[in-house]
């Protein structure tokens, strides 16, 4: 009996482990999305993908089955709307996990809120440069998509391998969500060591295209952030200036909706289609690299067939798949792989802190293909540069990628090394031919003329010199101390330009 009694305890201990495999919890998540179809994260792209998620992880004998998420959707209105609902819900039962806000103002406020509730936030947005910092009032922030920081290091990568040292970027100002100031703010913020200044477009007023290209003369790269109509303006106005000549470099930022790039995005109908053929051929594009998979082709065609049913005939482009759609899905992974280890550690569901450290430094499998997640909790992000390889045709092609985890900048075989080559930056200026045939009578009178001048000034100066000495080295000193200070002056008036919102 002894004997009997020590191998039940012996089979207890080793299968623990095994018993203890999968967890049953119930977890209830609040998920902030806008109902308005306008914005490319509202609740009728994205719910499905959530729910798509849900579906997978409590698939029979799955490894996170018993976890049983309740999944509350509630409105945001990128304002107030999604704190003012936390709020209310404060006086009952805090949620054990918050997916959303997307747009930085309304995520700024929430995630305060959350951090000093100890909730975790998943979002596919806040992806500011501000909310990098998660010592204090961000320390509960994952961020699943890459951030505007982490796209910024593609253009970093570009700005080393081709030497160029100089850029102006140029972006849509709405100044209530700011999506454009936002991104281009990624860029400023990491990239202090390089010559970048910037210039900001109103949306309510016209463009200024001369005032625009008249501040890219001291520039390498054009770099912007605009609604396509305006961007190809600007293009159309470089190329009268004969400005696409490969002396300068442009690029536009399109992480959210590639679609409206790339094949045809020059095309409009009208008189100016030819030009701007041309002229998109100066013009490249960095946007998120995709990758495509079974599985996530499976995605895919289930996020159609949702919004099908869901019969959203208002949302044309509801059913296809971008960042936001891809990152809210991979954070009920993410977040199923974290609690789980958590909670085998012997944690509680309420342990917002712990939980959200398992989040980050670490790789897992998501729906596209590994997904990164740093040691600051932002996702590390590979992004893809589209060039135009056909100029006949318009047509464009991924020339190039980058791969945020380790740094590689890498080169496709449609990669053109002279399409990124800047020319004609340094023409000498032409030599004036000399009609005098030799110095002639009025160059030698001037010749005279100046010695005597010269004399002159030599003996006043020696004269005026013990006299003034002193006088004359103070007054140097104090206009070197004006210059340093009107430079430095100068240089905060840039920089202040990104000072953050």
């Amino acid at each position: 009996m002894p004997f009997l009694g020590a191998l039940c305890v012996y089979f207890l201990i080793v299968l623990r482990p095994v018993m203890t495999n999968n967890i049953t919890e119930d977890i209830d998540v609040l998920v902030f999305l806008p109902q308005n179809n306008s914005y490319p994260f509202s609740h009728a792209r994205v719910a499905p993908a959530i729910l798509y998620a849900q579906q997978r992880l409590q698939a029979e004998g799955g490894q996170y089955s018993g976890i049983h998420f309740n999944i509350h959707f509630e409105n945001s209105d990128c304002v107030n709307g999604a704190l003012f609902l936390l709020l209310d819900r404060s006086c009952g039962q805090k949620p054990d996990l918050i997916l959303g806000p997307v747009c930085e103002y309304e995520a700024a406020a929430v995630v305060r809120l959350a951090s000093h509730w100890d909730i975790p936030v998943i979002s596919a947005g806040a992806l500011a440069a501000g909310f990098s910092n998660k010592n204090t009032e961000f320390s509960q922030l994952t961020r699943i998509a890459p951030s505007y920081v982490k796209m910024a290091e593609t253009f970093t990568a570009m700005f080393e391998h081709f030497t160029w040292r100089s850029a102006l970027l140029l972006f849509e100002d709405d100044k209530q969500e700011r999506n454009c100031y936002f991104t281009l703010e990624g860029v400023y913020h990491l990239m202090a060591d390089f010559n970048i200044k910037s210039y900001a477009v109103s949306m309510e007023e016209r463009l200024d295209t001369d005032d625009i290209l008249q501040n890219i003369h001291d520039t390498e790269v054009v770099i912007m952030c605009m609604g396509a109509d305006r961007i190809r303006e600007v293009m159309l106005a470089a190329h009268r200036r004969r400005l696409t000549n490969g002396s300068y470099m442009f690029f536009n930022v399109e992480l959210f909706n590639a679609s409206s790039y790339g094949n045809g995005s020059w095309k409009r109908g009208d008189k100016y289609d030819s030009d701007a053929r041309q002229a998109y051929a100066s013009l490249n594009t960095v946007t998120l690299l995709r990758t495509v998979k079974p599985e996530f082709e499976k995605f895919s065609m289930e996020m159609k067939k949702s919004v099908e049913k869901s019969g959203f005939h208002d949302c044309k482009d509801c059913g296809s798949v971008n960042m936001f759609v891809e990152g809210f899905h991979d954070a009920m992974l993410l977040y199923a792989i974290a609690l789980h280890e958590a909670m085998k550690n012997g944690y509680s569901k309420k342990n917002g802190t712990e939980i959200t450290s398992h989040m980050w430094n670490r790789t897992f499998e998501g729906i596209a293909g590994q997904v990164s997640m740093d040691v600051n909790g932002d996702r590390n992000g590979d992004f893809s540069l589209m060039a135009m390889t056909n100029v006949d045709a318009g047509t464009y092609e991924v020339v190039a990628n980058y791969f945020g985890e380790n740094g590689t900048f890498q080169l496709l075989p449609a990669f053109k090394s002279e399409h990124f080559t800047l020319r004609g930056r340094h023409k000498a200026q032409p030599e004036i031919p000399d009609k005098s045939c030799g110095l002639g009578v009025s160059a030698l009178t001037g010749v005279i003329v100046g010695a005597v001048l010269g004399t002159a000034l030599l003996i006043a100066f020696y004269f005026f010199r013990k006299n003034y000495r002193i006088t004359i080295e103070r007054r140097t000193q104090g206009e070197e101390c004006d210059t340093g200070k009107h430079r430095q002056l100068r240089e905060d008036s840039i920089r202040s330009n990104f000072s953050a919102a």
